[in-house]
């Protein structure tokens, strides 16, 4: 399940750059999750033959809407912001800490352990990812000297929320989704989110450029699919795989779209790979391998 999750959020993020470059990032945002919303209520209406969750406890509720928006709302807020800031190279390099954090949460706080084959999993696949993104040639990094680097704080910390955020989500989830169903459970999570971003969007007056999004058709298709990919199955699948191994392991493999995303830019983009991209690719899917040792 935390395979296929990283397989449908690396299809989801090319889906997303398309349209984020044409609407903007915030509206974007806003149209994924209205679209998984739309997906969620078909789900329920096949499965449960209601359009609304049913059989969760009014903890689990809480939990669940907890999850939904400190993980969509506030993390991807912090996350995108910190792109303006700091550029998406650094900020990601920094957000691969995330599995790290997600596995000293649920330790502190659902009494998971990790074997020392998984922590030398987590630290080979977060090393092998930290050396592709920093390979890559879109950050923003300032250098003012050719000995110093200076990197706006602020955004540094942004990053490091948007990691906060996806590590918090992920545990609050498996608190609230128990052995609840887990469509049904990020169900909940998608629900919170819209009405976290209508409150954004309300508070910072972007309604407009919301209706304005819409009226880009190619934007808003190439959304639906990606919101059908990744915030309705990929979401869906890291609640599964949560619920069947720790959550360290499943943010680990989880975590592992910049290595998959590599042949598809290659394939769809004609980027060139770098041997630094080859190597810390190999180092990553060895990590992922001492998971299944």
């Amino acid at each position: 399940m935390a395979l296929l999750t990283a397989f449908c959020w690396t299809g989801t993020a090319i889906a997303f750059e398309f349209a984020g470059k044409r609407i903007g990032s915030l509206s974007m945002n806003f149209i994924r999750l209205l679209m998984a919303f739309v997906f969620y209520i078909g789900y329920s209406a096949i499965m449960f033959g209601t359009i609304f969750p049913v059989g969760f406890s009014l903890e689990s509720w809480g939990w669940l809407a907890l999850s939904g928006l400190v993980g969509f709302v506030i993390g991807d807020f912090f996350l995108f912001q910190s792109f303006v800031d700091i550029g998406a190279r650094t900020s990601l390099v920094i957000m691969s800490m995330w599995p790290a954090i997600a596995a000293l949460l649920a330790w502190m706080f659902l009494g998971e352990k990790m074997t020392l084959l998984d922590w030398t999993g987590l630290i080979m696949v977060t090393t092998g990812i930290v050396v592709v993104i920093s390979s890559s040639k879109d950050g923003r990094v300032k250098r003012t000297s050719k000995k110093k680097i200076s990197m706006p704080v602020r955004g540094v910390f942004l990053a490091i929320g948007g990691a906060v955020g996806q590590a918090v989500g992920m545990v609050f989830s498996k608190i609230g989704m128990q052995d609840h169903d887990a469509f049904s459970s990020s169900y909940i999570r998608v629900i919170a989110a819209v009405i976290g971003f209508a409150l954004v969007f309300t508070f910072t007056k972007r309604w407009k450029k919301l209706f304005t999004a819409f009226t880009d058709i190619k934007a808003v298709a190439v959304t639906s699919m990606g919101a059908f990919v990744g915030p309705f199955l990929g979401v869906s699948f890291s609640l599964l795989a949560i619920q069947y191994t720790s959550t360290g392991v499943a943010s680990t493999i989880m975590a592992i779209n910049p290595i998959l995303i590599i042949p598809l830019s290659v394939i769809f983009f004609k980027e060139k790979v770098t041997w630094k991209e080859v190597v810390g690719a190999f180092v990553s899917v060895a990590g992922v391998t001492m998971f299944f040792i």
